[in-house]
């Protein structure tokens, strides 16, 4: 028996065991410096303010955004789990608004080596993170690298920051036209969703979001639907400057308001109700999977 299906036996006898499975976010953009961390920090302490359970997994490799933001320094991070046997408790570290968050470290590099034994401690700890968590947001590096697609390609919900800067815009169109050509992108399972970052107006975020629209749709016949705008504000650079979470920092904030109405959205029965949680178990399946194994 090959690795693959060895780890298709562990995943689904997971699934069999009737657990709870978190829902799986994952926060992407075509290009960095467009507020995509940030996006993701305020949305789970939105969340968090909701009553969620919310955890961030750090999987922008090499950069350290997320921890910096929070102002909290992690003391083990998702290799630690995968290769010093650490489990998934001791790697989740405790931000500002209750909000716990993982950091990547290179922990994805190598899955395909390991033994049935390891991928069984692995899925059964990330099994752990479901009971933990109701919503794991995944803050994704930026571009399109094959680390990021492969976060896509495993994600059934994808929120996709841009801004009105036309390279921005350029490059969130060509995110997706290589998720769309990526072998193993069901666009059946998956939900893109767009945050019009840093607009004057609600206006210009719904300009933009229709700009993007048109040629995705012509080009890609590529469903995408429209999330929200984050207007451009003061208070949030400043929140940046003190690494603190604008959504905690200054609550009225008109950055921190909009990051409220997304996350309601987001909450929204009538619209998740065809939105399918997969779990983490589930979602890690997909990368390694991804990893040409067997």
């Amino acid at each position: 028996m090959d690795q693959a299906q060895q780890l298709r036996n562990i995943i689904k006898a997971s699934m069999q065991r009737n657990k709870p499975l978190a829902r799986v976010i994952t926060v992407t953009s075509g290009k960095g410096g467009v507020g995509k961390s940030n996006t993701s920090i305020n949305l789970a302490i939105q969340l968090k303010k909701m009553g969620q359970r919310v955890i961030i997994l750090d999987a922008d490799f090499g950069l350290a955004n997320i921890e910096i933001m929070f102002g909290a320094i992690p003391k083990h991070n998702l290799s630690d789990l995968i290769y010093q046997g650490k489990n998934i408790k001791e790697i989740i570290t405790w931000g500002p608004g209750n909000v716990g968050f993982i950091s990547g470290g290179s922990g994805i590099a190598g899955l395909s080596n390991l033994s049935r034994e390891y991928l069984s401690y692995i899925i059964q700890n990330l099994e752990e993170l479901d009971t933990i968590a109701d919503i794991i947001i995944i803050d994704t590096g930026a571009g399109i690298s094959d680390a990021v697609l492969e976060f896509l390609v495993a994600s059934g919900e994808i929120l996709l920051v841009t801004t009105p800067e036309p390279t921005s815009i350029t490059d969130s169109y060509s995110l997706l036209k290589a998720l769309n050509r990526h072998p193993r992108f069901s666009r059946g399972n998956s939900q893109i969703k767009v945050i019009a970052n840093r607009v004057d107006s609600a206006e210009e975020g719904k300009d933009l979001f229709h700009k993007l629209n048109a040629v995705v749709s012509r080009y890609l016949k590529l469903p995408i639907e429209y999330l929200g705008a984050v207007p451009y504000d003061n208070q949030l650079s400043r929140a940046v400057m003190q690494q603190m979470p604008v959504s905690l920092q200054n609550p009225a904030a008109r950055s921190a308001q909009a990051y409220e109405r997304i996350a309601g959205t987001l909450m929204n029965k009538e619209a998740n109700k065809n939105l399918v949680k997969r779990g983490m178990a589930a979602f890690f399946s997909h990368i390694v999977n991804g990893k040409k194994m067997g």
